[in-house]
């Protein structure tokens, strides 16, 4: 999710289409809490790990 979050939002800065951006942003904050949840040892969404 996260690696995706960055492609929208390179995409999105390079082509000035604001929805791609926007759209990589929240990905990327999505996918850095899921992270950090399954970093800290908080079951994600039925996993002990989040990749």
């Amino acid at each position: 999710m996260i690696v995706l979050g960055a492609i929208l939002l390179i995409i999105g800065l390079i082509t000035g289409i604001s929805v791609l951006w926007t759209i990589g942003i929240i990905l990327l904050v999505i996918g850095a809490v899921l992270w950090v949840l399954g970093a800290v040892g908080h079951a994600v969404g039925g996993r002990r790990h989040y990749w």
